[in-house]
């Protein structure tokens, strides 16, 4: 065991763990963030998407030792209202359905648009791609960020 101290979402977080524990058990299991989701454990569906530093980063395998002074940002981070443009346009385009990737979809998206303010369609399916929604709502998510782009 180790003792880390973490900034997450603008406060410092102090945990013990062990060194190799992916960032999403320390989110979800020490920090009792739980808007982060585990999906396949092989960052290959996008559901435990977080930013680093503001570039979307799959936690289920970035160990707790690798991140050190950087600055992580769960979903619970991203607005203290739920008011990021990207949450609204998520709404307004009622693209949740079982809503399970959802947070994975937001941060990603929501580190796309603050990396390009205005992405082309391609840009936005180069950057979701990875992203899995098993309820298939991809039209509503472009549609949504498109929306987010304007805002």
């Amino acid at each position: 065991m180790a003792q880390f101290q973490l900034n997450i979402n603008g406060k410092i977080r102090e945990v013990n763990v062990d060194p190799t524990t992916p960032i999403l058990w320390v989110l979800r299991d020490h920090l009792k963030l739980v808007g982060t989701k585990y999906g396949c454990g092989i960052a290959q569906c996008g559901a435990c998407t977080v930013h680093l530093n503001g570039i979307a980063v799959r936690s289920c395998q970035l160990p707790v030792s690798s991140v050190g002074n950087n600055k992580l940002t769960t979903i619970e981070g991203l607005s203290e209202n739920g008011d990021h443009p990207v949450q609204k346009a998520w709404l307004e385009h009622d693209v949740p359905q079982c809503g399970y990737c959802q947070s994975g979809q937001i941060m990603s998206a929501s580190a796309l648009l603050e990396a390009n303010a205005n992405p082309s369609d391609e840009e936005i399916e180069s950057a979701m791609h990875g992203n899995i929604c098993r309820c298939g709502t991809y039209t509503r998510i472009k549609a949504a960020i498109k929306t987010a782009s304007n805002s």
